[in-house]
């Protein structure tokens, strides 16, 4: 059985008949809402990992990973474990088998088909030393068991801890590796305990995300913004500024003084003047890739229809009026910006790739003292 103290980065650890699922938003959070797409990203767990201090040799880590499939798209390969010793990374490995989760792109509707275990087989340099194996951001892991040659012991952290929250982008989709999501970049180059609550899909200003992070033990807190309220034509301009007042609010109620990044959306070429919602390109599903495009009228952006460039102004506002010394405005175009795409294009027109996520990670740590 696996140790619940040697996992870092889950906010919850649900005891199932195989192990323990960790799981980024608590359930009674879980249980405010019915939205498949949220159920099914919050227990990918980005950002999560195994931390412990040990003087084995050899771990043999039992996982039960879920394959998540689209119905009618390309199949995604396997997710990646990204096994770190003293901070460096010295193996990638890779789990066959599970479960399978087929998933129907339009409507959300999902079938499983159960699976079982695999072994992880780690091999570790002699002597004390620091071990960190991160988990598969995008896809759901059981933690089975954990077996070593030495005894470990769950690994001392007195760094900060950041909380952010976001999108799919600070989720990690299109990066390959788990150590590559922008959070995870700008986390291990600033020296911070990372706690990710990026969502694919899900960053909706849910009044059940902004009480989860109110309750977090947070030093730092950061909230990415945008590109879900505009892919999804989930709200008007009218409505979106009081909404993140209100959001910052709960969040003030547990972290009156915290430092908070309120975030704007990075460059997204389709929705910088378009309205959503998105929608998948058939022309590039026809060439058996995965791309979005935006489906919106801009004319409709003078009725209240939100795009990136409206969101990126009504968030540079909510800053402004609140007038509050412990928060402070990211413009996303300075993480990644047009020339940015010119260079590192977005592969389905939404998501950043390893190489941009790199970008936006190097840039937020260089922003510097919160």
């Amino acid at each position: 059985m696996i140790d619940p103290n040697l996992v870092r980065g889950a906010l919850e650890l649900e005891p199932t008949d195989r192990g323990l699922l960790p799981h980024r938003l608590p359930a009674w959070a879980r249980a405010q809402s019915d939205d498949p797409q949220l159920h099914l990203v919050e227990a990918q767990p980005a950002g999560v990992r195994l931390a412990l201090r040990t003087a084995a040799t050899r771990l043999e880590l039992d996982v039960l990973p879920t394959k998540r499939r689209y119905v009618g798209t390309p199949q995604r390969p396997d997710g990646w474990y990204d096994v770190l010793v003293d901070g460096e990374l010295v193996e990638r490995l890779q789990a066959p088998g599970g479960n399978v989760l087929d998933v129907e792109m339009m409507t959300g509707a999902s079938t499983l088909t159960v699976g079982e275990p695999t072994t992880l087989v780690i091999e570790l340099p002699a002597g004390e030393k620091d071990v960190e194996v991160w988990l598969p951001h995008d896809e759901q892991t059981e933690l089975v068991d954990l077996r070593a040659d030495s005894p470990v012991a769950p690994l001392p952290d007195d760094r900060p801890r950041w909380v952010h929250h976001g999108s799919s982008i600070s989720h990690g989709s299109v990066a390959t590796y788990p150590t590559e999501p922008w959070p995870v970049v700008a986390a291990r180059l600033s020296g911070l305990d990372l706690v990710n609550l990026g969502l694919g899909g899900s960053a909706l200003l849910d009044p059940f995300v902004a009480r989860t992070i109110r309750d977090t033990p947070a030093d730092l807190i950061s909230v990415k913004l945008g590109i879900n309220l505009v892919n999804q034509d989930l709200l008007r301009r009218r409505a979106l500024g009081p909404a993140v007042h209100g959001y910052l609010d709960t969040i003030r109620d547990g972290h009156p003084d915290t430092p908070v990044r309120l975030i704007s959306p990075v460059h997204c070429a389709i929705h910088e003047a378009v309205p959503g919602p998105s929608a998948p390109d058939m022309a590039a599903l026809a060439e058996g890739r995965l791309a979005f495009v935006a489906s919106g009228d801009p004319a409709e952006v003078a009725t209240g229809k939100l795009t990136l460039e409206v969101v990126r102004e009504v968030l540079a506002e909510v800053v402004e009026r609140r007038g509050d010394p412990h928060l402070t405005y990211v413009d996303g175009l300075g993480l990644y910006g047009a020339a940015d795409a010119e260079r590192l294009p977005l592969p389905d027109n939404l998501h950043p790739d390893s190489a941009a996520h790199r970008l936006i990670g190097e840039r937020f740590a260089a922003l510097g003292d919160w």
